[in-house]
């Protein structure tokens, strides 16, 4: 019975990912407040391990969803070069440089980062201030015509530019969907490139950070942390289906401020929860 009450939090836990991992809301935020309320029985180091590999289920999420777009090979035209998809060869080129900025500041100050950073103040406050920056840049946008409404228009040095936006999610509350969809919409792009744009990103750097916990948690799981670890990663992929086709079917004919409305709410609540009753 326990182990089942374990499991139905793990569940939980998962449909908070699988939302939150991708609507720019910060799941960090909500992850803080659902431990608060639903702790695990297990190590603090499997714990730790555990909120970043549960990405992977929602990562997976998008490989699946976008994977006819993300194939780089087809197999239509006889030669190497028939194999190529070369726009798709260009759009990972430009996920790649886009990652370098987090990668070259995130992989060496993550801990740095989590021990002066992780704390509901400024999780709250991060809510707060990037709610106000998206209700400010859709407003800005309001009648702004999109420069990029192709991955095909947008260049190099635009993607190291909205990858350099990318960094700000090291804070927590920030949001790492919510800071490159940000970055994107001042440069000038469509709300349906700056969203697909925050997914692919995610791909190298969720299976990069999810593999460095892997790597410094080690790989004695008891068969308990494996179905826990299983159970999370399945529902996060589930819900993230079902995320992921909302947030593009919504952007179709509305922008993003409601969230930005959301995220002010979260984070007064947040800081009204930890001041008056944490």
């Amino acid at each position: 019975m326990e182990f089942l009450i374990e499991l139905f939090k793990v569940v939980i836990i998962g449909i908070v990912e699988g939302i939150t991992e991708w609507l720019p809301v910060s799941s960090t935020g909500h992850m803080i407040l659902v431990e608060e309320f639903l702790h695990l029985n297990v190590t603090a180091e499997f714990q730790e391990m555990f909120n970043v590999v549960i990405q992977l289920g929602a990562i997976m999420a998008v490989v699946v969803l976008y994977f006819k777009k993300l194939w780089p090979f087809q197999r239509k035209v006889k030669g190497f070069q028939g194999w190529i998809k070369r726009d798709v060869w260009d759009l990972w080129i430009k996920v790649i440089i886009a990652v370098i900025p987090a990668a070259v500041i995130g992989i060496p100050l993550d801990d740095w980062f989590t021990e002066h950073f992780h704390n509901y103040q400024v999780v709250a406050l991060m809510l707060i201030i990037y709610g106000v920056l998206f209700i400010v840049i859709e407003n800005y946008n309001k009648h702004r015509t999109p420069a990029i409404t192709d991955f095909s228009q947008m260049s190099w040095k635009m993607a190291l530019a909205i990858g350099a936006f990318q960094v700000l999610s090291l804070i927590p509350g920030t949001s790492r969907s919510g800071s490159t969809i940000l970055g994107a919409l001042l440069l000038g792009n469509s709300r349906f490139i700056a969203a697909e744009f925050s997914f692919y990103l995610a791909i190298p750097v969720m299976f990069g950070a999810s593999l460095l916990k892997l790597l410094k948690f080690g790989l004695a799981f008891t068969f308990g942390e494996i179905i826990i670890l299983a159970t999370g990663m399945l529902v996060a992929f589930v819900v993230s289906i079902l995320a992921i086709k909302f947030l593009m079917s919504y952007i179709k004919t509305n922008d993003f401020k409601v969230f930005g409305y959301y995220r002010i709410v979260l984070g007064i609540l947040v800081l009204g929860y930890f001041y008056f009753i944490g």
